[in-house]
Protein backbone atom coordinates (compact mmCIF):
# COMPACT_ATOMS: atom_id res chain seq x y z
CA UNK A 1 0.00 0.00 0.00
CA UNK A 2 1.28 3.75 -0.97
CA UNK A 3 0.48 6.83 -1.27
CA UNK A 4 1.19 9.96 -3.65
CA UNK A 5 5.10 10.14 -2.97
CA UNK A 6 5.87 13.26 -1.36
CA UNK A 7 9.31 14.69 -2.68
CA UNK A 8 12.30 16.07 -0.03
CA UNK A 9 11.02 19.84 0.09
CA UNK A 10 7.72 18.57 1.18
CA UNK A 11 8.93 16.59 3.66
CA UNK A 12 11.48 19.38 4.56
CA UNK A 13 8.29 21.91 4.72
CA UNK A 14 5.87 19.18 6.89
CA UNK A 15 8.74 19.31 9.14
CA UNK A 16 9.17 23.06 9.42
CA UNK A 17 5.36 23.35 10.17
CA UNK A 18 4.98 21.02 12.48
CA UNK A 19 8.11 20.65 14.39
CA UNK A 20 8.38 23.93 16.43
CA UNK A 21 4.86 22.63 18.33
CA UNK A 22 6.20 18.78 18.29
CA UNK A 23 9.62 20.13 19.87
CA UNK A 24 7.79 22.00 22.77
CA UNK A 25 4.96 19.25 23.20
CA UNK A 26 7.71 16.52 23.53
CA UNK A 27 10.76 18.58 24.88
CA UNK A 28 12.82 18.18 21.61
CA UNK A 29 12.16 14.48 20.67
CA UNK A 30 9.36 14.48 18.03
CA UNK A 31 9.02 10.91 17.82
CA UNK A 32 6.73 8.44 19.41
CA UNK A 33 6.06 7.14 22.80
CA UNK A 34 6.08 4.30 24.88
CA UNK A 35 3.56 3.62 27.71
CA UNK A 36 3.52 -0.35 29.41
CA UNK A 37 -0.40 0.00 29.86
CA UNK A 38 -3.51 2.46 30.76
CA UNK A 39 -2.55 2.40 34.11
CA UNK A 40 1.54 4.00 33.43
CA UNK A 41 1.38 6.66 35.37
CA UNK A 42 4.54 8.14 32.83
CA UNK A 43 4.68 11.49 31.76
CA UNK A 44 4.65 12.42 27.64
CA UNK A 45 7.99 13.32 28.35
CA UNK A 46 8.89 10.10 30.27
CA UNK A 47 7.29 8.30 27.82
CA UNK A 48 9.07 9.74 24.47
CA UNK A 49 12.60 9.37 26.71
CA UNK A 50 11.31 5.91 27.59
CA UNK A 51 11.30 4.89 23.68
CA UNK A 52 14.62 7.06 23.03
CA UNK A 53 16.05 4.59 25.25
CA UNK A 54 14.62 1.11 24.39
CA UNK A 55 15.46 2.62 20.15
CA UNK A 56 19.38 3.84 20.79
CA UNK A 57 20.43 1.24 23.56
CA UNK A 58 20.72 -1.51 20.69
CA UNK A 59 23.48 0.56 19.28
CA UNK A 60 25.96 -0.89 21.52
CA UNK A 61 27.95 2.31 21.88
CA UNK A 62 31.15 3.17 23.21
CA UNK A 63 32.87 6.18 24.10
CA UNK A 64 34.64 8.34 21.40
CA UNK A 65 32.68 6.43 18.08
CA UNK A 66 30.93 8.86 15.56
CA UNK A 67 26.99 8.58 14.76
CA UNK A 68 24.95 9.59 12.33
CA UNK A 69 21.62 10.32 13.30
CA UNK A 70 19.44 9.93 9.80
CA UNK A 71 16.75 12.42 10.06
CA UNK A 72 17.46 13.92 13.56
CA UNK A 73 14.49 16.33 14.19
CA UNK A 74 15.23 19.33 16.57
CA UNK A 75 18.10 17.24 18.57
CA UNK A 76 17.40 16.09 21.91
CA UNK A 77 18.02 12.35 21.30
CA UNK A 78 21.91 12.95 19.57
CA UNK A 79 22.34 15.59 22.44
CA UNK A 80 21.54 12.91 25.00
CA UNK A 81 23.47 10.81 22.97
CA UNK A 82 26.78 12.50 22.92
CA UNK A 83 26.18 13.25 26.99
CA UNK A 84 25.73 9.38 27.67
CA UNK A 85 28.44 7.89 25.53
CA UNK A 86 30.86 10.65 24.81
CA UNK A 87 30.41 9.51 21.22
CA UNK A 88 30.29 12.50 18.34
CA UNK A 89 27.38 13.15 16.74
CA UNK A 90 26.28 14.29 12.88
CA UNK A 91 22.46 15.38 12.72
CA UNK A 92 21.58 15.22 9.22
CA UNK A 93 17.22 16.50 8.58
CA UNK A 94 15.84 18.33 5.74
CA UNK A 95 14.19 20.62 7.89
CA UNK A 96 15.57 24.07 8.49
CA UNK A 97 14.04 24.44 11.70
CA UNK A 98 15.20 21.26 13.21
CA UNK A 99 19.05 22.20 12.04
CA UNK A 100 18.62 25.76 13.72
CA UNK A 101 17.11 24.38 16.76
CA UNK A 102 19.05 21.42 17.15
CA UNK A 103 22.74 23.32 16.70
CA UNK A 104 21.25 25.63 19.62
CA UNK A 105 20.25 23.26 21.80
CA UNK A 106 23.91 21.18 21.72
CA UNK A 107 25.02 24.90 22.84
CA UNK A 108 22.77 25.29 25.42
CA UNK A 109 23.63 21.52 26.51
CA UNK A 110 27.63 21.87 26.51
CA UNK A 111 27.99 19.45 23.76
CA UNK A 112 28.35 21.47 20.77
CA UNK A 113 31.64 19.79 20.33
CA UNK A 114 29.99 16.76 20.15
CA UNK A 115 27.01 16.98 18.42
CA UNK A 116 26.55 19.09 14.94
CA UNK A 117 23.82 19.16 12.68
CA UNK A 118 23.77 19.67 8.97
CA UNK A 119 21.01 20.38 6.54
CA UNK A 120 21.16 16.94 4.19
CA UNK A 121 18.92 14.56 2.25
CA UNK A 122 20.09 11.26 3.29
CA UNK A 123 19.51 9.32 0.52
CA UNK A 124 22.52 11.20 -1.13
CA UNK A 125 24.83 11.70 1.97
CA UNK A 126 28.14 13.65 1.26
CA UNK A 127 30.04 12.01 3.52
CA UNK A 128 32.58 9.51 1.87
CA UNK A 129 32.10 5.87 2.25
CA UNK A 130 32.92 4.10 6.04
CA UNK A 131 32.78 7.37 7.56
CA UNK A 132 30.79 6.25 10.76
CA UNK A 133 30.77 3.90 13.64
CA UNK A 134 26.96 3.75 13.80
CA UNK A 135 24.03 4.75 12.51
CA UNK A 136 20.37 5.68 14.34
CA UNK A 137 17.54 6.45 12.01
CA UNK A 138 14.15 6.95 14.55
CA UNK A 139 11.24 7.09 12.82
CA UNK A 140 12.96 9.23 9.34
CA UNK A 141 13.37 6.01 6.53
CA UNK A 142 10.31 6.02 5.87
CA UNK A 143 9.55 9.10 4.72
CA UNK A 144 12.50 8.67 1.81
CA UNK A 145 10.50 8.73 -1.41
CA UNK A 146 13.06 5.29 -1.98
CA UNK A 147 13.44 3.53 1.36
CA UNK A 148 15.58 1.25 -0.74
CA UNK A 149 18.30 3.89 -1.85
CA UNK A 150 18.43 5.11 1.26
CA UNK A 151 19.22 2.06 3.24
CA UNK A 152 21.83 1.49 0.47
CA UNK A 153 23.01 4.90 1.68
CA UNK A 154 23.08 3.87 5.33
CA UNK A 155 25.01 0.91 4.53
CA UNK A 156 27.54 2.59 2.24
CA UNK A 157 28.38 5.02 5.19
CA UNK A 158 29.02 2.75 7.79
CA UNK A 159 32.59 1.25 8.33
CA UNK A 160 32.36 -2.77 8.03
CA UNK A 161 31.30 -3.91 11.32
CA UNK A 162 29.42 -0.63 12.13
CA UNK A 163 26.00 -0.49 13.12
CA UNK A 164 22.61 0.60 12.44
CA UNK A 165 19.49 1.00 14.79
CA UNK A 166 15.82 2.11 13.42
CA UNK A 167 12.52 2.32 14.34
CA UNK A 168 9.36 3.20 12.64
CA UNK A 169 5.84 2.29 11.50
CA UNK A 170 4.51 -1.01 10.33
CA UNK A 171 1.61 -2.56 8.83
CA UNK A 172 -0.25 -4.26 11.00
CA UNK A 173 -3.40 -6.19 11.02
CA UNK A 174 -5.86 -6.02 8.27
CA UNK A 175 -8.95 -3.05 8.02
CA UNK A 176 -9.67 -0.28 6.06
CA UNK A 177 -7.19 0.34 3.74
CA UNK A 178 -8.98 4.02 3.34
CA UNK A 179 -7.49 4.82 7.33
CA UNK A 180 -3.88 3.63 6.27
CA UNK A 181 -3.95 6.05 3.99
CA UNK A 182 -4.92 8.89 6.15
CA UNK A 183 -2.53 7.63 8.42
CA UNK A 184 0.32 7.52 5.75
CA UNK A 185 -0.74 10.71 4.49
CA UNK A 186 -0.57 12.75 7.70
CA UNK A 187 3.15 11.43 8.02
CA UNK A 188 3.86 12.17 4.46
CA UNK A 189 4.63 8.68 4.14
CA UNK A 190 5.88 6.82 0.80
CA UNK A 191 5.52 3.37 2.38
CA UNK A 192 4.03 1.16 5.68
CA UNK A 193 5.99 -2.24 4.67
CA UNK A 194 5.34 -5.49 8.03
CA UNK A 195 8.17 -6.42 10.00
CA UNK A 196 9.08 -8.83 7.62
CA UNK A 197 9.45 -6.44 4.86
CA UNK A 198 11.53 -4.58 7.11
CA UNK A 199 13.94 -7.21 7.34
CA UNK A 200 13.50 -8.39 3.78
CA UNK A 201 14.72 -4.68 2.31
CA UNK A 202 18.04 -4.47 5.41
CA UNK A 203 19.14 -8.06 4.17
CA UNK A 204 18.85 -7.10 0.07
CA UNK A 205 20.89 -3.87 0.98
CA UNK A 206 23.48 -5.99 2.62
CA UNK A 207 22.84 -5.41 6.62
CA UNK A 208 23.07 -8.87 8.66
CA UNK A 209 19.95 -8.52 11.09
CA UNK A 210 21.11 -8.92 15.02
CA UNK A 211 17.66 -7.79 16.50
CA UNK A 212 14.06 -6.88 16.34
CA UNK A 213 10.82 -6.41 18.03
CA UNK A 214 7.33 -5.53 17.13
CA UNK A 215 5.99 -3.04 19.99
CA UNK A 216 3.11 -1.92 18.13
CA UNK A 217 0.32 -2.17 20.98
CA UNK A 218 2.67 -0.34 23.51
CA UNK A 219 3.06 2.27 20.97
CA UNK A 220 0.87 3.12 18.65
CA UNK A 221 -2.02 1.10 20.78
CA UNK A 222 -1.19 3.78 23.44
CA UNK A 223 -2.96 6.65 21.56
CA UNK A 224 -5.42 7.49 23.62
CA UNK A 225 -2.94 7.64 26.27
CA UNK A 226 -1.47 10.27 24.28
CA UNK A 227 -3.99 12.28 23.64
CA UNK A 228 -4.99 12.47 27.29
CA UNK A 229 -1.36 13.33 27.62
CA UNK A 230 -1.13 15.87 25.09
CA UNK A 231 -4.23 17.59 26.40
CA UNK A 232 -2.71 17.94 29.92
CA UNK A 233 -0.20 20.48 28.07
CA UNK A 234 -2.23 21.87 25.39
CA UNK A 235 -2.71 25.47 27.22
CA UNK A 236 0.70 25.45 27.93
CA UNK A 237 1.64 24.54 24.24
CA UNK A 238 -0.56 27.18 23.12
CA UNK A 239 0.12 30.54 25.38
CA UNK A 240 3.52 29.96 23.07
CA UNK A 241 2.09 29.66 19.60
CA UNK A 242 -1.56 30.85 19.68
CA UNK A 243 -4.79 29.15 19.38
CA UNK A 244 -5.04 29.83 15.56
CA UNK A 245 -1.64 27.95 15.11
CA UNK A 246 -3.03 24.82 17.68
CA UNK A 247 -6.06 24.66 15.58
CA UNK A 248 -4.21 24.45 12.35
CA UNK A 249 -1.90 21.69 14.20
CA UNK A 250 -4.63 19.40 15.50
CA UNK A 251 -6.78 19.79 11.86
CA UNK A 252 -3.38 18.14 10.38
CA UNK A 253 -3.17 15.75 12.64
CA UNK A 254 -6.51 14.35 12.18
CA UNK A 255 -4.97 11.12 9.94
CA UNK A 256 -2.97 10.26 12.27
CA UNK A 257 -5.42 8.72 14.25
CA UNK A 258 -7.42 7.37 11.83
CA UNK A 259 -6.46 3.62 11.62
CA UNK A 260 -7.34 1.29 14.04
CA UNK A 261 -5.41 0.85 17.47
CA UNK A 262 -4.00 -2.73 16.16
CA UNK A 263 -3.58 -1.59 12.54
CA UNK A 264 -0.33 0.43 13.03
CA UNK A 265 2.83 -1.28 14.66
CA UNK A 266 5.67 -0.18 15.43
CA UNK A 267 9.20 -2.00 14.54
CA UNK A 268 12.57 -1.37 16.45
CA UNK A 269 15.60 -3.78 13.88
CA UNK A 270 19.34 -3.63 15.18
CA UNK A 271 21.29 -4.61 12.11
CA UNK A 272 25.18 -4.74 10.78
CA UNK A 273 27.20 -4.14 8.13
CA UNK A 274 29.67 -7.35 7.51
CA UNK A 275 32.98 -7.11 8.41
CA UNK A 276 33.88 -9.26 5.18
Amino acid sequence: MGTELPGTADIGRHYDERSPIEDAFRDGQVHMYYWYDEEDGASLTEAVERLTRKVTDTLGLRAGEHVLDAGCGPGETAVSLARRFSVRVTGVTVSAFEVERANERAGESGVAGLARFEYGDFMELDYPDGTFDAVLALESLQNAPDLDRVLGELYRVLRPGGRLSLSDFSRGAEGDPRRLARFMASLRLAVLPSLEEWIERLRAAGFEVEEYTQCGPRVYGRKAKFLEAAMARRAEVAARFGEDAMADFSKNSVGFFAPRRDQVGYVIVAARKPCR
